[in-house]
This record gives structure tokens, sequence and C-alpha cells, in this order.
């Protein structure tokens, strides 16, 4: 039975902010797919149906014992890796990748789990070298502790690389070097790591695909504009001319004429620009801030350690997600296709989301009861 202390401490307003976000996201999804002869598109509907069962999930995460989520999370990790493997060699391929694996009404894509469970995976690893719940000195962390979390990450960026899925592959590396820095690591690590990049990048060149040569190449300037800068000259163009106030739900030009590409997952975005203008655009990315902030200052409260690194790893990926959407929707970085959370159409993702919202807001329930 919930105690009724579960419901005093319940984070009401990070709850209530998060269902903002969701009812303005599915508004967006019907406008972007919005035709006067169906008005209520499959995509809608999907996405309905995904905020409600994300809702369910959200709840189950924020209920559930979360010593039995710590743990079954780092062997859960493993299972998804071999699902990594299992969706190189056998996955549904869709534009040219294998991300995606199907079930039965709808394709699952096993790279978002590795943002869920990677932060408990590298948290239960470390609770194991040292079960102190405190912070441990930066001395009594040699680097040979990290080198079997590092291989492992390295292991998943390697599969998701393969399918292949560049932006997955860069949010879950930055997620895990942020949580590596957050726990210890030499700095120097970074130093050696980012000098190896720099000297390795006429090499690595080479092991990528055209389109994603032609992404970063874009961003740089070059490229058609009727073909490689397409994209993003469209991206622009309807963010710019929704000015001010916007042209109104239904109005953008760019969305409904299909000039936009990608108008319900990756550029949603600029949908948003161009409908409800620049305050309308401030209002969302200000009602993340207050959701990320307010997170912030509860993992900034939280007296276990390996709670902390849960928790931040959990923001980490949700706080680069939208930054990188949003700069790629307006030309700043390169188009990897990460959608932006409680937005983007997608089931996997919004489940994701939800799962990493409840479970951070089960941590910031039980930091009253210990």
């Amino acid at each position: 039975m919930l105690e009724k202390r579960y419901f005093r401490y319940f984070d009401w307003i990070n709850f209530s902010l998060t269902l903002i976000l969701l009812s303005i996201g599915l508004l967006f999804i019907f406008s972007s797919t919005y035709k006067p002869e169906k008005p209520f598109s499959i995509f809608f509907k999907k996405q309905l149906c995904g905020i409600i069962s994300g809702l369910l999930i959200y709840l189950f995460f924020s209920i559930k014992d979360i010593r039995f989520l710590n743990k079954i999370g780092y062997f859960l990790y493993f299972i998804i890796l071999g699902m990594l493997i299992y969706t190189i060699i056998n996955g549904w391929i869709v534009m040219g990748a294998k991300r995606w694996i199907p079930l039965y009404f709808f394709r699952f894509q096993p790279s978002e789990l590795t943002k869920l469970f990677l932060p408990v995976f590298i948290a239960h690893y470390f609770e194991k070298q040292n079960p102190k719940k405190l912070k441990p000195t930066l001395h009594k962390i040699k680097f040979k502790k990290f080198i079997f979390p590092l291989s492992i990450l390295l292991i998943s960026i390697f599969f998701i690389l393969k399918q292949p899925d560049l932006g997955t592959a860069i949010v879950i590396l930055l997620s895990g070097f942020i949580l590596f820095w957050f726990i210890g690591i030499n700095k120097k690590f970074f130093i050696i790591f980012g000098l190896i990049i720099f000297i390795s990048t006429p090499f690595l060149w080479t092991f990528l695909k055209p389109y994603q040569k032609q992404r970063i190449l874009v961003l740089l300037g070059y490229g058609d504009a009727k073909k490689e800068r397409y994209q993003l000259i469209q991206s622009k163009i309807a963010i710019g001319s929704g000015g001010i106030i916007g042209k109104g739900l239904l109005k953008g030009t760019q969305n409904k004429l299909d000039f936009l590409p990608e108008n319900h997952t990756d550029f949603i975005f600029s949908v948003i620009c161009e409908e409800s203008g620049f305050i309308g655009a401030l209002i969302i990315l200000f009602l993340f801030c207050i959701l990320f902030t307010r997170i912030i200052f509860i993992i900034i409260q939280l007296t276990n350690f390996f709670e902390q690194i849960i928790s931040l790893g959990l923001l980490s990926h949700l706080m680069l997600s939208m930054c990188i959407n949003v700069g790629m929707g307006i030309g700043i970085l390169p188009i990897v296709g990460i959608p932006l959370p409680l937005f983007s159409y997608g089931i996997t993702n919004l489940w994701i989301t939800l799962a990493s919202l409840g479970w951070l807001n089960n941590i910031a329930i039980r930091r009253f009861y210990y």
C-alpha cells in the first residue's frame, strides 16, 4: 500500500511541469501532422497513447522501491548490450538505419534504454567499489577503477554507431563523461582524450557515413541550398518567419505546405517557433529551465552520493537532448537526429523520458525518508 508520506513528498511541481510540456508537445504534434481530410493523424493518436502509457511508466518509476531499481538496473544494462547487438544483426531498417526492434504495434529503439540505465550501471559499479554513501575524495579513486565502466560505455557507443545513430551516441558519450567527471576521474583523462580525438580527426572522418559528412559540411556552410542544405534552410525560414508572436496554430506555411522535413520529429521546435513565435519558444525553454533547475537543486540536497550519480545521469541526457535539438534547429549544431524531449513524436523516446523523470521523482521523494 502507498504510504501517505509518499503523496506528501511527491514533487507535484515537477510533475505539473511535465504535464504542461507534454500537453504543449501533443498540441504541436497535432498541428504538424494536421490535414483537413484527416485532422487527427496516426502520429497524433500514437503519441496520445504513448503519453497515457508513459504516465503509467512515470508512476511505476516513481513508486517502485528505489533499491530494487538500482540493483536490477545494473544487470539489465548487460541485457541492453545484447539487444544492441541483436539490433545490428536483425533490426528493423528505416531510412537505411538499423535502430529498431519491431514489436506488435510499434518499433522499439533499444539504444534509448542506454540513456535510462547507464547512470545506474555506473553508480552501482562504484558503490560496490566503495560501499560508503558519501562522496569519496579524489585521491581515493584511481584511474584503473574507471577502466571497466569506461570500456562498457565505449562498447555501447560502438554498437550504437554501427546502427548508425550518431546523435544518440554523442548524448550517451557526453552523459557518461559528465558522470565520470562528477565521480572524480583525473582531469588529465579529458585532456588526453581530447588530444587523441583531435589528432585522429582525419582518420575518424573516413569512418563517417556520407550523409554524416554532409551534415557537418552543411554546418560549416557548404552544400547546395536545394539538396544538402535544404532541411536547415527551411528550418531557419520557419523559425525566422514566426516573428515575435507567431503565425498561429495550424497557420505555419513552412509547416502546413510541407516545406519543412521531419516537422513532427526532429524539427518540431521549428514548428513551435513558426506558429507561436519568439514568445512561445521562449516560454517553452523557460519551462524546461524551471524543470531542470528544480531537479539540480534536488540533486544538491541528496546525501547519498550514488543517488546523486543516478540523478545527474538521468538529468544529463534530457538536458543534452534539449540543447542539441534546439541547436540543430537554429543551425549552430549539426543535424544529428536528436528528438526534443516530451515534444517530438516517438514512443520509445517518450517512454524513456518519462521513466527518467519518474525515477528522478522517486529519488526526490525518498530523500525525506532517510
